[in-house]
Formats: C-alpha cells, structure tokens, sequence
C-alpha cells in the first residue's frame, strides 16, 4: 500500500542507529506516523524538523503498519521558527492538541489552520489569536465545541460578553449581567468581527478554552495540561507585558 501527501511535521524520535520515526499533521491522512530510514543523517536532518513542510510518500505491506516515509522539503519553516520562543512553544501546544485525535482520521481544516499558523508563528502579535482559535477548532473536532454565535437566553447576535460554563454557548452583556461573576468572559477578537486581541483579551480566552480542555479533555483522559501551553503563554506574557503573568488557572479553581 502507498500514498502520496503533504505534511508538516510536527516531531522525530530516534530509531535504531540511522532511522528516525517522523510525525507529521497530512492534509488528507490526518496525523500519521512512519519510519524515515537514514532519518538522522546530514542530508535528512535539516528536512526533518517540526514546522517544515514536506510532500511524502508512505509505503507499508498492510494498512495498518507503521510504514516507511520519503520525505522532500516543500518549505523550510524551522530555522526561522526556532529564533522566537512564542514559536517553538507554539509548535509544540499545536502538537500537543493534536495528539489528543485519533491517528489517521482526516482533518484538513486543521492542517490548514496549522499551515496558516506555521507562517504567523514567529509574529507574537499575530499567534497568540491564532492559538486562541486553533484550540477553539480542537475543541470543536473533538466534539466539544463552543456557540459563539448568538446568546442563548436571548438569541440576540449583538454585545455577547460571556460563556456559559455549563453550556458552551455565549450570552450577551444585558442577560449575563445578573452571573457575571460565573460566567467566563468571551473576548471580542473571538467573534467574527472582533478587534484586534490586547494583553486582557489573551488572558480570557486562553481562560476560556483551557476551562473547556480540563473539563472534556484532559480529566475525562487523566493528563495534564501540556507544558508547552504554559511555556507558550509565557513567552507570550514576556512579548506583550515583561513581569506580568498570563492567568491560565482554570475559572473557578
């Protein structure tokens, strides 16, 4: 069996001497691992690193083997990636989210959202939005997404200022106004017309998605949240505001 696709890689380990296992996000094969024999050569190295771009050609006897992988460089996004710390954690929570899908189901929103993200990552203006969105897209390909679109006590489109944590969905300033103190806030960049994301805004809605993580993902499975979102959000607090932290607790703890 064979295929051929494009990828971006998203991380190597060590096989044998030589080899190395590739993991990649496939437009059309979703997250999908293989072996790249002569992986960790001169030639293979460079290719090989999380966030380059790479058209592939998958071998294997039966479907559901391991398989081998050649990979070409299409786009070489690492070396400019590594310079900023926003973008190397970044990858990394990107990985980490996409991990929590089934290997080989097909998501190619998600692939081009990372490709999307892969090109902004190094502009800390710029991904700190884009993280907020891409976990709002996780979220809703692992069945748990969140109705932004119009309140749900009210159907009003207009002022929504909050997230029902019960619910998932968004309520509006003047229905909310009575539980603001339990509700979570719903930053306006989040909504279709928003403007740009400030310092305040980051902080609710990484407040936001990670709330909705803990308590569909990650407990349910027993993790932990991934290292790389604090290091992320981090970076992002040393780019936006030096000495003042992100809040990332989750509401209510």
């Amino acid at each position: 069996m064979e295929w051929r696709d494009e990828g971006i890689i998203l991380g190597t380990r060590k096989h044998g001497e030589t080899s190395a296992i590739l993991e990649v996000m496939t437009r059309a094969h979703g997250r999908h691992l293989g072996l790249v024999r002569g992986g960790r050569s001169r030639k293979q190295q460079p290719v090989l690193q999380p966030g380059n771009r790479v058209d592939l050609l998958w071998r294997a006897r039966l479907d559901e083997h391991l398989g081998t992988f050649q990979a070409e460089a299409i786009e070489m996004n690492a070396a400019r990636l590594m310079d900023s710390a926003v973008a190397v954690y970044g990858l990394q929570t990107m990985a980490a989210h996409l991990r929590l899908l089934p290997e080989r189901d097909a998501h190619g929103g998600l692939y081009e959202t990372l490709a999307v993200m892969i090109a902004h990552l190094d502009d800390a203006d710029a991904a700190g939005e884009l993280a907020a969105r891409f976990e709002l897209l996780i979220l809703d390909e692992l069945g748990f997404g969140l109705d932004l679109s119009q309140c749900a006590a009210t159907g009003t489109r207009q002022d929504l200022a909050y997230v029902s944590p019960k619910s998932g969905r968004a309520v509006s300033r003047a229905a909310g106004a009575a539980w603001h103190d339990k509700m979570l806030a719903l930053p306006a960049f989040l909504q279709r017309s928003g403007p740009r994301a400030d310092q305040a805004a980051l902080e609710d809605a990484f407040r936001l998605t990670g709330f909705f993580f803990t308590r569909h993902v990650y407990e349910p499975r027993g993790l932990e949240p991934p290292d790389a979102r604090a290091g992320f959000l981090a970076a992002l607090r040393k780019h936006h505001l030096p000495g003042k932290a992100i809040a990332v607790e989750v509401a209510g703890q």
